[in-house]
């Protein structure tokens, strides 16, 4: 049976996904509460758009839609 404390890469191993735990954790409650602190944006109404849909048969003729 081995010593436990003779094994240090494997406390290093175990510090080092706690940290990275620990990391993320304080980022994700950071970005909610910086996300929860911002005012609202005002959304601006949708403005309608052209879309011009331009078609290749093989033959060669083209068709365009407008929408």
């Amino acid at each position: 049976m081995s010593n436990w404390t003779s094994l240090w890469y494997v406390w290093l191993i175990l510090l080092t996904v706690f940290l990275l735990l620990l990391c993320g954790i304080t980022a994700s409650c950071m970005k909610f509460c910086c996300r929860k602190k911002r005012p609202p944006v005002a959304i601006l109404p949708g403005h309608p758009y052209d879309l011009t849909v331009i078609a290749m048969d093989r033959d060669g003729t083209a068709r365009s839609t407008v929408t």
